[in-house]
């Protein structure tokens, strides 16, 4: 039940075809991209149908040129990406997720004999970024970003190995933009760094309209030397298409709808000041900053090409309907020895994570807090519930923290954890010496474990019954 039929999407345009086959798909046409765009993408992110957007006749460009966002922001198309069973409940869909993505098979990208992405091509002199619209997405942003998921494409130089991760990309004139790393142990950077110690610019591209399947390997948190178009492979269950990018070499994906070609530049030959850039958090989190320069020599793109936008917004709007750091959390929680866990999800962009198990011990609870804590980036609370209690609902959630939890007796503060500097919360000389961890809550909103047998009985159907009941009377809605 949890693989889907209608797996298969070839590229992000096979990927909207599907959307729109299941009802999730709003065309809208007119929209300008100074800022009306990332409006009604943020707008539609919190509607309850949360559909995807395709914009079409742009202000300002010829019809066909589009951008699609809110791509994976719903549950139901997270789980269409990740080729799961449309029909499951966000929690089973995380569940499959979690169990395929521990016994993921690796599939290795093949070489195409040609690629779509060449069906247009400009280089040198005749490079402008102008052609394509490139979004300002919130009101205080240092400018249009024509990479907010956008594939970043480098190669080690001493041992080949091709990294594809996610980095926003801001334009800045017609053949030059800024890739920012975030930090220094980025992958991205690191790569760069090898480069310009020699003296030489990075050979970098820039894919803006992969695939959901390249989209979300570029987000996961891969291991150095661990292929982003292998996962993607797995993800899909057949190898990724790729083609030598004509000035750079680099493996690009063949099917992808615009890429950029070009090389990243030493800092002490050009740097420009990128950002402030809305974050995760619904905050600016950085002031501009120098950011490195990509020379862009080379801009290839298919017929009617269309643009991937997936910018940050206020929570609890994210760029994927299913928490994936969730599922890593619950596979921690089994992995330390921690039983009967039943259920894992995080609120508010990941800043809340909610563990739900089937307690068998005194403690078994404060254990699996502890945990989970541990392990969630820059999240400031931690709610540990029962096995009746659906940790994706949170409502429920909230039901069981006023009605299970104590405040003088269930809730536990660690201080000094894990957080970034990405945290409007940390003060800003605290983060120019480096400080940004902060304290997280630990709630425990289980039933007492002493007398939870006596605590009075819920009225409520169990999750069982209930997704029985939805699945005959509801499927539809």
């Amino acid at each position: 039940m949890g693989r889907a039929d209608t797996i298969g999407y070839e590229d992000l345009r096979d990927f909207i075809a599907q959307v729109d086959k299941i009802g999730s798909l709003k065309k809208i046409l007119g929209a300008d991209p100074h800022l009306e765009i990332g409006a009604i993408t943020e707008v539609g992110a919190g509607l309850p149908e949360c559909p995807a957007l395709l914009f079409d006749d742009i202000k300002g460009f010829a019809r066909g040129f589009r951008i699609f966002t809110n791509a994976t922001v719903h549950a139901r198309r997270a789980a269409l990406a990740l080729g799961i069973d449309t029909a499951l409940s966000p929690l089973e869909a995380l569940k499959v997720w979690k169990s395929r993505r521990a016994t993921l098979k690796l599939i290795e990208p093949v070489v195409a004999t040609s690629a779509l992405f060449m069906q247009n091509s400009r280089t040198g002199k005749d490079v402008d970024l102008s052609t394509f619209p490139a979004p300002h997405w919130h009101l205080k942003d240092g400018g249009p970003y024509i990479g907010s998921g956008s594939l970043i494409i480098m190669r080690d130089p001493d041992t080949g190995w091709i990294n594809a991760s996610i980095y926003r990309v801001q334009v800045h004139s017609q053949d030059r933009v800024t890739v920012q790393f975030d930090h220094t142990g980025r992958h991205g950077n690191m790569i760069a760094q090898k480069y310009w110690s020699r003296g030489e610019a990075c050979p970098i591209a820039v894919v803006s309209g992969e695939d959901p399947a390249l989209f979300i390997a570029g987000f996961e948190y891969l291991p150095a030397e661990k292929s982003e178009y292998a996962f993607a492979g797995g993800i899909k269950g057949r190898p990724i298409e790729i083609y030598p990018g004509p000035l750079t070499g680099l493996p690009l994906p063949a099917r992808a709808e615009i890429i950029f070609e070009g090389h990243l530049l030493p800092p002490q030959e050009a740097l420009l000041p990128e950002g402030p850039f809305g974050e995760f958090t619904g905050y600016y989190a950085n002031d501009t900053r120098p950011a490195p320069v990509m020379q862009v020599d080379a801009m290839h793109w298919r017929d009617d090409p269309i643009l991937l936008g997936s910018p940050p917004m206020k929570p609890p709007r994210f760029h994927f309907g299913l928490p994936f750091r969730a599922a890593g959390i619950w596979s921690d929680l089994e992995g330390a020895g921690v039983t009967d866990v039943v259920g894992a999800w995080q609120h508010v962009s990941q800043l809340m994570t909610v563990i739900a198990i089937q307690q068998r011990y005194a403690g078994h609870a404060k254990r699996a807090g502890l945990i989970a804590a541990a392990n969630s980036y820059m999240g400031r609370l931690v709610v540990v519930v029962d096995e009746d209690i659906d940790p994706s609902n949170l409502a429920d959630v909230m039901w069981a923290v006023t009605t299970r939890a104590e405040p003088s007796e269930s809730v536990d503060i660690v201080r000094n954890a894990w957080s970034s500097a990405l945290d409007p919360r940390i003060p800003g000389e605290d983060k120019m010496r480096g400080q940004t961890s902060h304290s997280k809550m630990i709630i425990d909103a289980c039933k007492p474990f002493a007398w939870r047998d006596q605590f009075p009985a819920s009225t409520a159907l169990s999750i069982e019954d209930a997704l029985s009941v939805r699945r005959k009377w509801f499927a539809n809605d």
